[in-house]
């Protein structure tokens, strides 16, 4: 089944950011590490912010657009190997096409083109479980553990499954 989500928080964690879903109809927060470039390339799309000329995704977004085609939705699809991946669902004259993506190039082009995130429930299940805070100080230690917090830490119980035969390992980071 596929889950969908919306970004809850984007932050910047030593050299990298992490970049936080939340699942709309759900309780669960999906963590994935990405680099600061894209890191910044959300925020600045998420904070309405333009540039003269067009920074990469913006200019991916605009070809799309100039070739009469629209992003209908984004899909991280699975977490492997410590690598999550996406898809970009592309539509042109009633056809559907599907890039393969890494899940922050496909949330910067999304948070663009206004269209739906989504996450497949084997994704959630690959992970350890992280729920929404609910009161002031829930997301005050929420946000105080993200700081602290490396891919290592989040993905420390893949190891577990991983020797019981499920797939996952330490890190968590996208490729």
């Amino acid at each position: 089944m596929i889950r969908m989500t919306k970004l809850y928080s984007l932050a910047q964690v030593g050299g990298q950011c992490v970049m936080v879903l939340e699942e709309v109809d759900g309780p669960r927060l999906l963590p994935v590490w990405i680099g600061l470039y894209e890191g910044g390339s959300i925020g600045m799309a998420v904070q309405g912010q333009k540039f003269p000329r067009p920074l990469t995704h913006d200019l991916f977004a605009s070809v799309i657009e100039s070739l009469g085609a629209k992003i209908q939705k984004i899909v991280i699809t699975e977490l492997r190997d410590s690598t999550f991946f996406a898809e970009i669902h592309i539509e042109k004259e009633g056809k559907t096409i599907v890039v393969d993506a890494r899940p922050s190039d496909s949330v910067a082009l999304a948070v663009r083109a206004n269209c739906q995130i989504l996450v497949d429930d084997k994704v959630f299940e690959a992970c350890p479980e992280m729920l929404k805070p609910i009161s002031e100080d829930e997301v005050s230690e929420f946000k105080k553990k993200l700081e602290n917090m490396t891919p290592e830490d989040f993905f420390r119980d893949l190891k577990k499954k991983e020797k019981e035969g499920d797939s996952g390992d330490s890190t968590g980071e996208e490729k």
